[in-house]
């Protein structure tokens, strides 16, 4: 059984760690009252494995849109709760974790999931029992039809957009004899796919695609092989600690002389583990970076609360999608004046919001977030702080264009 608690208003390593090793329940001080139960959220991500850093991130970034929805009276009068439970990474301890949420716990809505095998096992159980899911990891997938659902969110991007976007930009600088590295699960395969349908227009030569099982330690043996090849881009299709253990030993072998690294999505917290020298010169794509504070309002307002809570820190760019996951369900209950399924779902399709990057919209016939993306370059020099990890290089803006057509998914329109 789930251990519960309610912890202080701010949410420390302590509690994070505590949440590694149970599920928990995230909460604000309970407050006396007679009206209906709580709004609440289910929140599976990954607390423990590979991905342990990126989730406990959206655990705080969820927590705070849950504080801010409270702090402005709630939905009439109801407040809302987060219910974290650690999926390990694992699609059929999702899935019970999901089950779980909504027959035991009554969840109202899931927010959650960091793979996109898991995320495809989160969205079948809330999908046959109506509960709306809001995804927050890349997948291509989960907007195409049969997985899709009218109760099925995307607030996350698709490696289609993202990859796309990333290539579009890099193929064009700095060469196209390409080598794709990827983790050997549905990530990798649909970041790859992403960037030879950018490549394609533009002529790209793939020399090699080689693959490498979730959790390797050792690419050593790889890194004489793809130096042989003399690209002229390596893209890095691998997530979290995968990713900075290749980046890392790419650059001890002296591959960046000839080669310029690649990476779909670039993570600020990964740059942060492995550090400057090992990153330095990546190039890569983000959802969400802080810096961006200085041209987009939003931002700097969700860059300031987080601060505000959390020490002084910046959220990362997997944590920001826990905050918008969040908070864009609990808009839609506010528009709808309800938590019930059909009204909410109504509120969401072509809900126009900005929580924290620009506009955002949800695209109608698979509610995709339709939102900018940012080419970033990381720093090994010249920083301000340690948290100006990244020079951002361009900003690919929202536009329907980027995403896969309604069509190609399945989709009537």
């Amino acid at each position: 059984m789930a251990e519960s608690f309610t912890p202080p208003i701010r949410l420390t390593r302590r509690h994070l760690l505590g949440a590694s090793l149970t599920g928990i329940v995230l909460s604000r001080p309970a407050i006396p009252r007679a009206q209906e139960s709580p709004i609440r959220i289910g929140f599976p991500v990954p607390l423990t494995g590979p991905y342990a850093t990126e989730a406990q991130d959206q655990v705080r970034c969820a927590q705070l849109a849950v504080d801010e929805f409270n702090a402005s009276g709630g939905l009439n009068g109801r407040r809302a709760e987060l219910l974290a439970r650690d999926d390990k990474l694992n699609p059929g301890e999702a899935a019970t974790r999901t089950l779980e949420l909504i027959e035991k716990d009554k969840v109202d809505f899931i927010v959650g999931s960091l793979s996109a095998s898991v995320q495809l096992a989160v969205n079948n159980v809330a999908r046959q029992r109506n509960v709306i899911y809001n995804s927050i990891s890349q997948s291509d997938q989960i907007d195409a039809l049969p997985d899709w659902s009218r109760t099925t969110f995307h607030e996350a991007m698709t490696p289609h957009m993202t990859a796309g976007a990333v290539g579009r930009y890099a193929f064009g600088k700095y060469g196209k004899r390409v080598v794709f590295l990827s983790a050997d699960y549905a990530y990798g395969a649909e970041m790859v796919a992403g960037f030879k349908a950018a490549g394609a227009p533009l002529g790209i030569e793939v020399l090699a695609e080689l693959k490498h099982p979730l959790g390797t330690t050792d690419f050593s043996t790889l890194m004489p092989r793809i130096a042989a090849l003399k690209p002229d881009i390596l893209c890095l299709c691998n997530f979290g600690r995968d990713q900075q253990i290749a980046v890392k030993q790419a650059t001890d072998f002296g591959l960046k002389r000839t080669t310029r690294i690649v990476i779909p999505v670039i993570l600020y917290t990964a740059r942060l583990a492995a550090g400057p020298q090992a990153y330095e010169g990546v190039v890569g794509g983000t959802s969400y970076y802080w810096g961006i504070e200085s041209s987009v309002p939003s931002a700097k307002a969700f860059n300031d609360r987080y601060r505000h809570a959390y020490d002084g820190k910046v959220p990362s760019d997997y944590g920001a999608l826990g905050y918008a996951g969040v908070r864009a369900v609990l808009a839609g209950a506010a528009r709808a004046g309800t938590t019930a399924t059909d009204k909410v779902v109504a509120a969401l399709e072509g809900m126009k919001y900005d929580f924290y990057k620009g506009a955002e919209t949800y695209r109608a016939c698979d509610h995709q977030a339709v939102q900018s993306l940012f080419i970033v370059e990381s720093k090994s020099k010249d920083m301000s702080g340690p948290a100006d990890v990244f020079s951002v290089l361009a900003t690919d803006p929202a536009n329907e264009a980027s995403l896969l057509s309604c069509s190609a998914e399945g989709h009537a329109s």
